[in-house]
């Protein structure tokens, strides 16, 4: 494989890209849930300001029964601007303001949009016992590529157990969530934040690469930002260490998370695809610790960079031909053994119109019970055979969920449709 010096000749080699016509605006749509059982919460205001101007609304809208708004289309930077290193922000900023009776008011500040792309702001709303009018803000920060964060500090990318304090599990197992400490290892006073792995993958790509790159590049950091997470889990490395969480959010020690952040629909359907994958080499038990850099502002010899492997990505190379131009030829993709918090696994195939059996029925009885808690899906015969009716309930499902709605339980869906389950089932145990 040609191996380029440096990020200049990467660049150098890439072909020229266009701004298409609608490179002055993305798209951001609104989910909003109640904080206490995480349902949809109906006919919610929602307000979206320009910072520049406060006082002006530019759009808004009420939610309808699922918690959720059209996308707003939104003006932003032209799309060049994220796709080489610019002292030009390539993102919009906008300000949201949520409000329901009965519920705190609820105020985003730095939602993200960039150009050509659908964004997502997944808002949660606490119920106002006192019914008086409180206010809640969430401030977003810069996105990595283009504020000022640290260094990764460098570490070996296995960990031996012969390390102090070190535990490590016997597999590799998909956790159903990870515990987040906002801030470096030793700030004490940093909050933990218990958050669904799929959905901390979401919001660490959406914090450190942009959602406009190639999908081979998009796929390839996802893979690094994965597998450097499970080894974090694998190793149980800060819990080992006396520590009560499983990674941070300082990017000198791991990957930047940010609460509240805006995520994007290229990135989730990369995750809904990938998230059961990590990276290893032979013979190592472990998911391989992917540490990278931007490759334009910091380099880092032997690490996959950012910027690299989008210039990469625009050339054709797939992903994991860009994490092996990287990281070597001896790096492979591999599959966990357990996800945790899922009922039933993955029956093997895709279930459409046709099929048949336990695996359908059970999808079927899942559907059922998620329908009481979002509406617009339609209750459908348990019966254990995928005909129309059940095939509608899908896309319906999947159009809530942004999956694509082709009315194919493919692995994604399967996968999307227990963990919705588990959430709702576990709401009912509470309520």
């Amino acid at each position: 494989m040609e191996q380029f010096e440096n990020e200049e000749l990467l660049r150098a080699n890439m072909p020229t890209v266009f701004a298409t016509q609608s490179e002055s605006s993305g798209e951001l749509g609104i989910q909003v849930n109640s904080e206490i059982a995480e349902l949809p919460i109906d006919n919610a205001l929602v307000q979206v300001f320009n910072p520049d101007d406060p006082e002006t609304v530019i759009e808004e809208g009420r939610t309808d029964a699922n918690g959720q708004l059209e996308p707003f289309t939104l003006e932003t930077p032209p799309f060049e601007y994220s796709m080489e290193p610019s002292a030009e922000q390539p993102y919009s900023t906008y300000s949201i303001r949520i409000s329901r009776e009965g519920y705190d008011s609820q105020v985003i500040s730095g939602a993200q949009v960039l150009a050509n792309t659908v964004g997502r702001q997944n808002i949660v709303m606490l119920p106002n016992q006192q019914n008086q009018e409180f206010s809640e803000s969430i401030v977003i920060g810069p996105h990595t590529l283009f504020g000022d964060y640290p260094d990764k500090i460098p570490e070996a990318e296995v960990k031996t157990v012969e390390e102090t304090g070190e535990i490590v599990l016997s597999r590799v197992v998909i956790p159903e969530y990870v515990v987040v400490h906002d801030g470096a290892p030793s700030d004490n006073t940093a909050e933990n934040y218990y958050v669904r792995y799929a959905d901390y993958i979401k919001n660490v790509a959406s914090c450190e690469i942009y959602a406009t790159w190639p999908e081979s590049t998009i796929m390839a950091n996802v893979l690094a930002i994965m597998s450097f997470t499970l080894n974090r889990v694998y190793t149980e490395w800060y819990r080992g260490k006396g520590k009560n969480f499983t990674i941070t959010s300082s990017t000198a020690y791991d990957h930047k998370w940010i609460f509240g952040k805006t995520v994007y629909d290229s990135i989730n359907r990369v995750v809904d695809q990938l998230f059961n994958n990590y990276l290893s080499r032979p013979n190592i038990a472990q998911p391989i610790l992917t540490q990278y850099c931007d490759g334009n502002k910091v380099s880092c010899p032997n690490w996959m960079t950012q910027w690299g492997s989008k210039y990469l990505g625009d050339q054709g190379y797939s992903a994991i031909e860009i994490l092996r131009y990287y990281y070597g030829d001896n790096m492979y993709i591999n599959s966990a053994e357990e996800i945790a918090g899922i009922p039933s696994s993955w029956p093997g195939e895709d279930l459409t119109i046709g099929s048949a059996g336990q695996k359908v029925r059970q999808m079927q009885e899942q559907l059922n019970r998620i329908a009481e808690a979002y509406p617009a899906i339609s209750k459908i015969s348990v019966d254990g055979i995928f005909g129309e009716n059940t095939a509608k309930a899908v896309r319906q499902f999947q159009k809530i969920f942004d999956l694509p709605t082709t009315g194919v339980v493919d692995y994604p869906t399967w996968y999307k449709i227990s963990n919705i389950y588990v959430g709702v089932s576990k709401i009912a145990e509470l309520v």
